[in-house]
């Protein structure tokens, strides 16, 4: 729920509706390997990288260049009112980021007079996750502790200004500078949400003192148990949807705090097939069609998880002013 003092979202939106059915955040990050993170005051469109203070045609260079080689950028502010008449930031500079979401993921950050200069990064080391070309090709940048992106443009949903901002705004108190706001992390369905860089953890419902505990865990590479399970637990963003639905049960059944514990690949050995649905094994699941993972711990365990998306006969509207739509949610079964 909004943090006290604040607004409250209208009893039909979209994330009110999924707050109460109750629907499984699992399986839903917005998959990126790898994260450009940029500081752009002022206000936002629906479509900031193009619709803000930046200009539009390097928002696009920026916003392309990411997305080719399967990663994100979001325009980032910090936490407060954001008037059109925005300070200068090219004074100050702008803060930005650039993480990797991979095995071992790191965080570097620094500042830039122009903007420009991202374009000049190593983006294919970025993807590759090689940290010594990505600080060489931006020099200045440095190592820094994890830092949570919480999505608050309202012109993409209402539901992120209404439930988001006050959730930043909070936070950013208890942990000044390493909360902000963010242009769009995807499913405003499950808003408040936020993404933890650099490991893409990708949470749900939130409020100020669960971000205030993420932070705090995050600093030891762990979350917090406290966002285990699929109320919170969207998935980590470099992993497919289903890898991602299997992770997280294993995390909230096991108690798995550790981010970078768990390991999940395919599962080929265990035979999907039923007579009904047929499926291939090992492959991602589609709607109806199950599919395998094994999750494994670095300790030496292991678990075998069956995972589903599953096409509901109820209907809500998956963003706000748009139709309802047949919910669909990952349905994830430990299966040894």
């Amino acid at each position: 729920m909004p943090s006290s003092g604040h607004g409250v979202p209208a009893p039909d939106a979209c994330s009110v509706g999924f707050d109460v059915v109750g629907v499984s955040a699992f399986g839903t990050a917005a998959q990126a390997g790898f994260f450009v993170a940029l500081e752009q005051p002022g206000p936002w469109g629906r479509d900031a990288a193009t619709e803000s203070h930046l200009p539009p045609e390097l928002g696009s260079a920026l916003a392309d260049a990411c997305s080719r080689r399967g990663g994100r950028l979001s325009l980032i502010r910090r936490p407060g009112r954001h008037p059109a008449d925005a300070h200068d930031a090219a004074q100050a500079g702008h803060t930005a980021y650039l993480a990797w979401a991979g095995e071992q993921p790191w965080l570097l950050t620094g500042r830039v007079t122009d903007p420009a200069v991202l374009l000049d990064v190593d983006l294919d080391a970025l993807a590759r996750g090689d940290r010594d070309a990505v600080a060489a090709s931006l020099p200045g940048m440095a190592p820094c502790p994890p830092v949570l992106l919480v999505c608050t443009n309202g012109r993409r949903d209402v539901c992120c200004a209404v439930r988001g901002r006050p959730v930043a705004l909070d936070a950013a108190v208890a942990a000044p500078g390493r909360v902000w706001e963010a242009s769009h992390t995807g499913g405003h369905r499950y808003a408040p949400t936020g993404v933890l860089l650099p490991h893409g953890a990708t949470l749900a419902r939130l409020d100020a003192a669960l971000a205030g505990e993420v932070l705090a865990a995050s600093a030891h590479g762990e979350l917090p148990p406290s966002v285990l399970g699929p109320d919170h637990d969207r998935g980590r963003s470099a992993l497919p949807p289903g890898a991602q639905a299997a992770e997280s049960l294993v995390r909230h059944v096991e108690g798995v705090t550790d981010l970078m514990a768990l390991h999940v690949t395919p599962d080929v050995t265990l035979d999907m097939t039923r007579r009904d649905e047929p499926g291939t094994p090992g492959t991602p699941a589609v709607d109806g069609v199950p599919a395998a993972f094994v999750v494994s711990h670095r300790d030496g365990r292991s678990w075998s998880v069956r995972c589903e998306r599953r096409i509901t006969a109820r209907e809500l509207p998956e963003s706000c002013g748009k139709a309802p739509v047949h919910v669909a949610s990952w349905d994830a079964q430990l299966i040894r």
